[in-house]
């Protein structure tokens, strides 16, 4: 789902247009495509290549069976793959990496910086399925408060330091959120391009919360395969 957005974008950033196709029962609001530039991509190819993200981590845990948390950490990995790869996956499937992953960011500082920046990006990409003006303050007082707690809970019970382990990059991608939503809800309409443009707020939400997605995914692969996950817990810890 993510890689698609970032592929699909690709004919537009050349100036390439896009053809619409005809409907189909998957097709959506917004239709299905066929790229004039770019290969079609068949959901036989989204199968093979979720397939193969899987792999690592499932080879894994095979040859390091240290206990539920390998198992979790592959079952995470492995929804990942099936979220960026799969064919027409809706947004609401990044809940079923997140929920997981929650349960690793209350003990790991490194999950923890991870899970901060995903529940962030992954819960505002889903704004667009609540485009009523009347639920624009729920939806931003659900990540207000969704996003305090969690960065209240790592400086308190997971960083000892009391930080939440974020890069600068990291942070400066996570405040690009508030004017991109500033734009999507107001600066957008006040333009008059919502005549023209409808679909612009969604295309650019898409996009922006697929990269964070994508790097997010980049890093948890590699703090599993690293294996220094399993290190610190066979470290004994003080009381």
């Amino acid at each position: 789902q993510q890689t698609c957005q970032l592929y699909c974008t690709m004919p537009r950033r050349f100036g390439v247009p896009v053809e619409p196709s005809t409907a189909s029962l998957t097709s959506g609001l917004v239709g299905d495509i066929e790229h004039v530039m770019l290969p079609a991509v068949p959901p036989i190819v989204t199968a093979v290549v979720t397939v193969l993200a899987m792999l690592p981590s499932m080879v894994y845990v095979w040859r390091r069976p240290v206990g539920p948390e390998s198992f979790l950490r592959c079952l995470i990995l492995c929804a990942f793959s099936s979220f960026l790869f799969g064919w027409h996956v809706h947004e609401k499937a990044i809940i079923l990496i997140i929920i997981p992953m929650s349960l690793l960011a209350v003990d790991q500082p490194s999950v923890a910086r991870i899970f901060l920046l995903l529940s962030t990006v992954g819960h505002f990409s889903l704004f667009p399925l609540l485009f009523q003006p009347a639920e624009a303050p729920i939806k931003i007082l659900l990540l207000l408060l969704s996003t305090v707690l969690s960065v209240r809970g790592i400086q308190l019970y997971v960083n000892a330091s009391g930080r939440t382990g974020l890069r600068t990059l990291e942070k400066l991608y996570l405040l690009g959120l508030l004017p991109l939503h500033l734009y999507c809800d107001v600066i957008h309409g006040l333009i008059g391009l919502q005549a023209t443009l409808p679909f612009m707020p969604l295309l650019l939400t898409s996009v922006y919360s697929a990269v964070g997605v994508v790097y997010a995914w980049v890093l948890f692969y590699v703090d599993t395969l690293s294996g220094r996950w399993f290190q610190d817990e066979a470290k004994p810890k003080q009381t």
